[in-house]
C-alpha cells in the first residue's frame, strides 16, 4: 500500500490506524492530517484517486469534503458579525427583501447557523439542472414558506445552508461565496482549501465512490426508511430536490460551482489548518469563536432523525451518543462529510484534526474510520 508524508514518532499508533485503514478491501484512497498546537504532526496520504486505481494519491490531491466545508462559511458570516455588517439576530429580509415572503419575516442568521430556521428543503420539485442556476434556487428559497415555527426546533439543512449563506455572502460582500471563502479564510492562511474549482485546480480532484457492502448503522438506517416512507417528504426534498444533488459529484459542473453547503474541495492539511486558525484565533476573536462554540439546538433533528447537536455553523459532541462522538474530548467541535470526511478541533488539547476519503461510508454523522483514529490520537496526546 502506498502511503507517504510525514508523521512525528510519537504518533505511530495513529499512523499505524490509518494505514490498518487503508488495508481494507474496500478502501481506495485517504489522507489524515493531524495538527497540535500549531505544529503539524501527521500529514500523511495513501491509496488511489481514481475510479480506475491508475493515480496514486499525491500531496496536493483534492478531495470533495462535502458538509465538511459548512464551518469554513460559517466563519466567513461570524467575520461579518465581527464587522458589523451582518447581525446574528436581525431577520435575513433586512439584508435580503425577498426572503421575507410566505411567512419568513423573522428567521435570523442565528436560526441557519443552528438549523433552527425550518428550511432544509425547497417544496417545489426542480430538474436535476436546477442544481446550477443560482438565481432559481434562490427564487424557489424565496417561495418556500417555513417546515415548522422557526426557532421552535432543529432540522439539519443539507443543501439550502449553502444558499442561505451564499446568498448573504453575494449580498454583503459582494463577490461569490468561493470568493469570499479564498479572500477571508484560505489565501490568509495559505490553505488547500476552495469551494468553485478553477482550470488549473481540476486535475488535482479524486473521485469519490461509495464503498460496497458497508452495513448501515441505525441512524442511516432511520434516515432511508424516512425517505422511503415518504417520497415526496421534507428529509427526502431536503436530500434529493434537485434530484441531482446526490448524483453528481464527480462531474466538473458540480465541482465548479459555489455551493458552500456541500462543494467544497480540500486537501486534509487544508482542512486541519483552517480549525488550527480557529482555535489560534486568527479567523474569529474569543468571543465570537465563544458564540460559535456555545450550544444553540440539541436533540432529535427533524431532518436526519437522530440526535444532533450544533452551536453556529458546527456540530458539537456528543459524549452520550456513539455516532455523534468525535471520540477527543467534550468540549470538541467540527463537522463530519458524507461518506466519512471530518474536520474537528478539541480546544483542550489544542489539537486539529483532518480525514479526507475518496471511499465513502454509510454513516449519517461520524463516520467509524475517523472515530477510529481520533480515539487513537486522544491516547497519544
Amino acid at each position: 500500500m502506498h502511503i507517504d508524508g510525514y508523521s512525528d514518532s510519537a504518533f505511530a499508533h495513529v499512523l499505524d490506524v490509518f494505514t490498518q485503514l487503508l488495508e481494507e478491501p474496500e478502501q481506495r484512497g485517504a489522507a489524515l492530517c493531524v495538527q497540535v498546537a500549531g505544529e503539524t504532526v501527521i500529514d500523511v496520504w495513501g491509496g488511489v484517486l481514481d475510479r480506475h486505481a491508475e493515480q496514486l494519491w499525491q500531496p496536493d490531491t483534492l478531495i470533495n469534503i462535502f458538509s465538511s466545508g459548512k464551518p469554513v462559511a460559517a466563519v466567513v458570516v461570524l467575520q461579518m458579525v465581527t464587522e458589523g455588517r451582518l447581525q446574528l439576530d436581525a431577520p435575513l429580509a433586512e439584508y435580503w427583501p425577498e426572503f421575507a415572503a410566505h411567512g419568513k419575516q423573522q428567521i435570523t442568521l442565528r436560526h441557519v447557523l443552528s438549523h433552527q430556521a425550518a428550511l432544509p428543503a425547497v417544496l417545489k420539485p426542480l430538474a436535476a439542472d436546477a442544481l446550477y442556476d443560482w438565481p432559481l434556487m434562490i427564487k424557489t428559497l424565496e417561495n418556500t414558506q417555513p417546515w415548522w415555527t422557526p426557532g421552535q426546533a432543529h432540522g439539519y439543512a443539507p443543501m439550502t445552508y449553502g444558499w442561505l449563506l451564499g446568498e448573504l455572502m453575494r449580498r454583503v460582500d459582494g463577490c461569490e461565496p468561493g470568493e469570499s471563502i479564498a479572500r477571508r479564510i484560505s489565501q490568509p492562511l495559505g490553505l488547500p482549501l476552495y469551494v468553485g474549482l478553477n482550470e488549473q485546480q481540476l486535475p488535482l480532484v479524486g473521485d469519490v465512490m461509495r464503498m460496497k457492502g458497508v452495513a448501515m448503522d441505525a441512524a442511516s438506517s432511520r434516515l432511508m426508511q424516512a425517505m422511503a416512507r415518504e417520497p415526496q417528504g421534507m428529509v427526502t426534498k431536503a436530500f434529493a430536490n434537485p434530484p441531482s444533488m446526490m448524483t453528481s459529484t464527480n462531474t466538473a459542473q458540480w465541482r465548479c460551482m459555489h455551493q458552500p453547503a456541500a462543494n467544497a474541495h480540500s486537501t486534509a492539511s487544508g482542512l486541519a489548518g483552517f480549525y488550527t486558525g480557529l482555535l489560534q484565533g486568527q479567523l474569529l476573536d474569543t468571543e465570537m469563536l465563544g458564540h460559535m462554540l456555545a450550544e444553540h439546538s440539541q436533540g432529535m433533528d427533524l431532518t436526519l432523525h437522530t440526535k444532533t447537536r450544533f452551536g453556529l455553523g458546527c456540530m458539537l459532541e456528543q459524549v452520550d451518543e456513539l455516532p455523534g462522538s468525535y471520540a477527543l474530548g467534550a468540549r470538541s467541535f467540527g463537522h463530519p462529510g458524507a461518506g466519512g470526511t471530518l474536520g474537528c478541533a478539541d480546544p483542550e488539547r489544542e489539537v486539529s484534526v483532518a480525514f479526507i476519503t475518496n471511499s465513502l461510508g454509510s454513516s449519517v454523522l461520524l463516520d467509524p474510520r475517523a472515530q477510529k483514529i481520533n480515539a487513537m490520537l486522544k491516547k497519544c496526546l
